[in-house]
């Protein structure tokens, strides 16, 4: 076992092969420093991610693109988003390895785990926020444990749970995104395009984050706690 994986301690995952210089990049990241989420949300990072997924199934689904956003010191950072689009849909990406490659992960070296470790150099250790971050959380999860043999253990934030604890007059339900979008005008120039998606969520997140201040809960602490009051609440009706 190379020095790099008794850094990484979780990447034990059987078959996952990689080249020196991507474990090298892997343990790099994994030595970054966790967010501090008592910040104030203007003095922080959140990562907006969103995905296409060739089911509703995180469990069997084929992660088709990955795209992520940064919202920074509250603010949508247009300049500061990454996006993959996997199987070659997109100029610029290299392909998805072949389905053999894929299921066993055995090929050191493949396109998609460069891929997958460029976008946790972009995410860093910021706090990641979806829309049913759930499915979202699951799906990445996988793939990240098949490719790159990482458990990924970052914090996340779901707005389907955020939104209607800070704007209680309009209670979209927990899958309603396009409600929400409408309710704020904002427009989603793809909608189920993966980046254009990200950008949408991250406006939604924008406000969020503007309002939850406004009321008191103004860092990424606060905003988990009144998720995971929800929620609770949810469960016990």
């Amino acid at each position: 076992m190379s020095w790099f994986s008794r850094i990484l301690g979780a990447r034990s995952t059987p078959g996952v092969a990689l080249t020196a210089r991507q474990e090298q990049l892997l343990g790099g990241w994994q030595q970054l420093p966790d967010a501090d989420l008592r910040r104030s949300h203007y003095r922080c990072r959140y990562v907006v991610i969103d995905v296409e997924a060739s089911s509703g199934d995180p469990d069997t689904a084929r992660l088709l693109a990955i795209a992520a956003v940064a919202v920074v010191d509250g603010q949508v950072s247009f300049q500061d988003a990454w996006r993959l689009v996997l199987e070659g849909q997109a100029a610029g990406v290299n392909p998805a390895p072949s389905a053999d490659v894929a299921a066993t992960g055995s090929q050191a070296g493949s396109p998609l785990a460069d891929e997958l470790i460029s976008f946790l150099a972009f995410v860093g250790k910021a706090p990641m926020v979806a829309y049913n971050a759930r499915f979202v959380r699951r799906l990445l999860q996988r793939t990240l444990a098949e490719h790159l043999g990482l458990r990924l253990r970052l914090p996340w934030l779901d707005l389907a749970w955020i939104l209607p604890d800070l704007f209680r007059e309009f209670d979209a339900g927990p899958e309603r995104l396009d409600a929400w979008l409408d309710h704020f005008g904002i427009t989603s120039i793809r909608r189920h395009e993966a980046l254009s998606d990200a950008f949408a969520t991250a406006q939604l997140m924008q406000i969020a984050v503007a309002h939850a201040a406004r009321k008191g809960v103004d860092t990424p602490a606060s905003l988990r706690e009144l998720e995971k009051a929800r929620r609770h609440m949810h469960q016990s009706a």
